[in-house]
């Protein structure tokens, strides 16, 4: 049972939140099975979300040309590298809607992904509109011999924001998905962007109770980043009166104080998002990594005497 305030650990961060349930380091490796979105193949609509260019999170040998038992040992190779700890491996299906398929495809692929020697389990990214009953069923037939999580992108609770930006589902449909996938016992993962054109300081701080009133597991956050080749680069560059960027220090109080509002129950998988400079077109955090940001937030938690769920309170 995570306790949130500690002089060591003041949040319930994801990596903590892994070891408790298998008793050491899992580490995600992302595969490109090739899937695609409903609102880029023209069934709701062309172009895709308009922050988005998949390229930008890419890692190199994740590429739906190789096999997916390439990719797979690629990127156990890849991680070894980089963390010798590791005691396991989930394989994260990451790129687009990892469940826009019929449900006999999505299965076999699975499978194999979990029949590989040292996985032990998958991370299924997905939108909220692209998951069902057969579906879940399924995922959930799996998580009866491994881990299966499902990963939700909800980017925003707020449906004006969710149109503005081409999602193509709307809040109500995500809150569905969450409750649905959590009723069969999947782990569920969530994602949600700071910054997005129109939404207020407060707006998004009220998110906090919003994603907290759900049976979620975890939750990553992002700061909104201008990426090339997307169509929200094109609406900056005409529009940018219409953006408005954290600073750095900035960005670090408003997720300590979104933290304050978050059930402590919510693993955080990550504060911020992360990209190859080579592809941001707007302001940026310099070159700062992920774990250097971690750090400020550490940092700012304890000058604040902040700690995960500070002023939450559980809805009757």
């Amino acid at each position: 049972m995570y306790k949130s305030r500690t002089k060591t650990n003041r949040y319930n961060g994801y990596a903590a939140y892994l070891k408790r349930l298998f008793g050491g380091r899992i580490q995600k490796l992302s595969v490109d099975a090739g899937f695609s979105c409903p609102n880029r193949d023209g069934t709701k609509g062309t172009g895709g979300c308009t922050y988005c260019n998949n390229k930008a999170f890419n890692p190199s040998y994740c590429d739906p040309s190789k096999p997916l038992e390439q990719q797979i040992t690629q990127g156990i190779e890849f991680h070894r590298r980089r963390y010798s700890r590791a005691g396991g491996y989930f394989v994260y299906f990451q790129p687009f809607s990892n469940t826009y398929k019929q449900v006999d495809e999505l299965e076999s692929l699975f499978r194999k992904a979990l029949a590989f020697p040292g996985i032990e389990g998958i991370v299924v990214a997905t939108r909220p509109d692209c998951i069902d009953e057969l579906k879940l069923d399924m995922l959930a037939s799996l998580a009866k011999n491994h881990t299966v999580i499902v990963e939700f992108g909800i980017e925003s609770f707020y449906d004006r924001t969710l149109q503005r930006i081409n999602r193509g589902h709307t809040a109500a449909e995500s809150v569905r998905a969450i409750k649905a996938a959590a009723s069969r016992g999947l782990p569920v993962g969530t994602h949600l962007i700071f910054g997005l054109p129109g939404e207020s300081r407060q707006d998004m701080l009220d998110e906090a109770q919003m994603l907290s009133s759900l049976p979620v597991a975890s939750v990553k956050f992002h700061q909104l980043q201008i990426i090339r080749d997307t169509a929200m680069e094109q609406e900056y560059r005409e529009h940018p009166e219409y953006f408005s960027f954290f600073s750095l220090d900035d960005y670090i109080d408003f997720i300590v104080e979104f933290t304050t509002h978050l059930s402590p129950s919510i693993a955080i998988e990550r504060i911020a998002g992360e990209v190859p400079p080579r592809f941001l077109a707007g302001p940026s955090f310099g070159l700062l990594r992920n774990d250097q940001l971690l750090e400020m937030f550490k940092k700012r938690l304890e000058e604040n005497d902040a700690w995960q769920g500070k002023f939450f309170t559980a809805s009757i």
